[in-house]
């Protein structure tokens, strides 16, 4: 059976939803606000020929006649990255302001991490993490390439995120000016990592992406989607903790299971101190749901946005924004 079809209960139609899932995804870019401006990457691509539309919702994204950005000046110099349109939409919900302290938990390769170091003006620290050393390369390379300098790497399991191992040197004292309540010459630990904004793009079992990557459906299991949703959990529950009171802390994937969406979201409502937060999605969304395969999920969760490929011809995806309480 096809995976995507269990999911047919939850679409408003179910043939514009299997259609849309097997054309091939739109080539969009979005353009580094670091290096340069949306007028002047226009003319860059106007010089180079390649045609382009922007994309109606968002001033920074452009969608391509078909041509592969890579093959251009505008991208080399980084003014511009490849990136799914859908994918966007996290960053734009964490909203990250000039000089705060932001952690991305699980942020290879990048597309996502150097938005907010845009929307921060690469002012403030970002910490880019991620559990896989390999993509962290690309991580690395992507920041390069499109200037970012507010950046700062790390590899670790983001459930059991510190950044103790660091010093306080490199970042607790860098915003919260190393505050010592215990005497013992280091910054209290609630100091050292009380982020101002976190981002949880997690891992998961993908089905979304299946316009770009056709064999995300051969390779699904329920199994899978049991084991990762422990992972998200932990991820979610480590960036709630590790954020002040009053910050924000985005929760997103790329899959449409609610095991690994509403049902995340409800155990982090329970088990930690955070509410969810309404925020307006420029693309059109529907609500997340309260109940699937006889499971009841928390009334809140109907405040996350779940996107699905029909109705923005996009790739689908799951945002929700959280405030922490406590």
């Amino acid at each position: 059976m096809n995976p995507l079809e269990r999911y047919a209960p939850l679409v408003d139609d179910e043939e514009a939803f299997f259609a849309a899932c097997e054309r091939p995804l739109p080539s969009v870019v979005r353009v580094n606000t670091i290096k340069t401006t949306p007028e002047r990457a226009r003319e860059a691509l106007d010089e180079e020929d390649v045609g382009y539309e922007p994309a109606g919702w968002h001033d920074e994204i452009l969608k391509l006649d078909g041509r592969s950005p890579g093959t251009t000046w505008p991208y080399f110099h980084g003014w511009l990255h490849g990136q799914e349109e859908v994918s966007a939409l996290p960053a734009l919900a964490v909203d990250p302001q000039p000089g705060e302290f932001v952690w991305d938990a699980c942020a290879a390769p990048g597309s996502k991490t150097t938005q907010l170091a845009a929307q921060m003006d690469d002012t403030g620290l970002l910490v880019g993490n991620d559990n896989n050393l390999g993509r962290l390369s690309a991580l690395r390379h992507n920041a390069e390439r499109l200037g970012v300098t507010n950046l700062a790497v790390t590899n670790q399991d983001a459930r059991n995120f510190s950044l103790k191992p660091f010093g306080s040197d490199q970042f607790g004292g860098y915003r919260y000016d190393g505050s010592d309540s215990d005497g013992d010459d280091e910054p209290d630990e609630a100091a050292r990592e009380a982020f101002d904004r976190a981002l949880v793009d997690a891992p998961c079992s993908c089905e979304g992406t299946v316009r770009k990557n056709p064999d995300v459906l051969d390779q699904w299991t329920l199994d899978h989607v049991h084991s990762v949703a422990g992972i998200q959990k932990g991820v979610l529950r480590r960036a709630i903790q590790a954020t002040k009171p009053g910050g924000t802390v985005v929760y997103s994937t790329c899959t449409f299971a609610p095991e690994e969406n509403e049902a995340i979201l409800t155990h982090a409502l329970e088990e930690e101190d955070c509410r969810m937060v309404e925020f307006d999605s420029p693309l059109d969304t529907v609500s997340g749901v309260t109940e699937w395969e006889g499971e009841e999920y928390h009334p809140d969760v109907t405040k996350a946005h779940r996107v699905y490929p029909h109705h923005n011809d996009t790739g689908g995806f799951f945002c929700a924004k959280l405030e922490v309480t406590a």
